[in-house]
């Protein structure tokens, strides 16, 4: 296989038969990108020739005739035969997933005997494709890509180096998680990816912070104070930190008048009845 295959592309497309406004087929009705593969997921002669020539960012219009689109035979229903097709194209990102091909083809026990840095690399490359798809705030997406990422790194280490290398990326995928499932609003989910980097790292203040923002969004303000606090004291000048500590305190402000309105309510005198 050429290493062309491996190039994966972020991409927005749509395909139009000659003489023809609506297109047979496009990218505009997926909510978020997906990785395409050349000779995978992108088949046609012609688009692939073109894609090879683009750069990140770069939009363009190709012609194609038959023997570079579908051919004599077409696709029916939709491509009739001998039909020349038009695709507009938008190359949004792409990587080379050369590595991360390799390493999903083995079977787990293959996989277990790969080299650690290809690992890692592999790893790498899916939270890369995750933080491309949070910049662009496709959570969903994002969350399976690290989740994916975070398959990837569960293996034995042979040593404590390796171990050490393991958590560190382990690490950034877990403060990547906890994030992003604030952002999709599950913060018990993003509780417990934010526990996780902390037994890595007992002293990451993002790993604090984000379980603080977690248990403030349950209002758990006892916990959320403990998380902040001890972020605070790791990085007392950081704004992020400081701010959330404010609005935890605004939120008990506004919990303590509520509890002390409902409590004189409860234990207000009757109202006298008239005789």
């Amino acid at each position: 296989m050429s290493r062309e295959a491996h190039w994966g592309f972020l991409m927005k497309y749509s395909g139009y038969l000659e003489h023809r406004d609506e297109p047979f087929c496009t990218s505009g009705y997926s909510k978020s990108p997906r990785l395409m593969k050349l000779g995978k997921d992108i088949t046609l002669v012609g688009l692939e020739i073109g894609l090879l020539t683009m750069k990140k960012g770069e939009v363009a219009r190709f012609v194609f005739r038959p023997d570079y689109a579908y051919g004599q035979q077409g696709c029916p229903p939709l491509i009739p035969p001998n039909a020349t097709v038009m695709f507009e194209v938008e190359v949004l990102d792409f990587l080379d997933s050369d590595e991360s091909d390799t390493f999903l083809e083995l079977t787990a026990e293959q996989q277990d005997t790969f080299p650690l840095q290809k690992v890692l690399k592999v790893a790498d490359t899916e939270r890369e494709f995750g933080n491309y798809l949070y910049r662009k705030q496709h959570f969903e997406g994002a969350k399976d890509r690290y989740k994916r990422a975070f398959s990837i790194l569960h293996r034995s280490p042979s040593n404590e180096t390796e171990q050490c290398q393991i958590n560190a990326s382990k690490l950034l995928v877990l403060l990547n998680l906890s994030l992003t499932y604030l952002k999709l609003e599950c913060p018990a989910r993003a509780l417990i990816y934010g526990k996780k980097a902390l037994e890595i790292d007992q002293r990451n203040a993002k790993a604090l912070f984000r379980c603080g923002q977690a248990c403030l969004c349950m209002t758990e303000y006892e916990k959320a104070r403990d998380f902040l606090v001890r972020a605070q004291h790791i990085q007392p000048f950081n704004q992020d930190i400081n701010n959330e500590l404010k609005k935890l305190a605004s939120c008990c402000k506004d919990y303590m008048e509520k509890e002390k309105e409902m409590c004189c309510r409860m234990f207000a005198p009757p109202n006298s009845s008239s005789g």
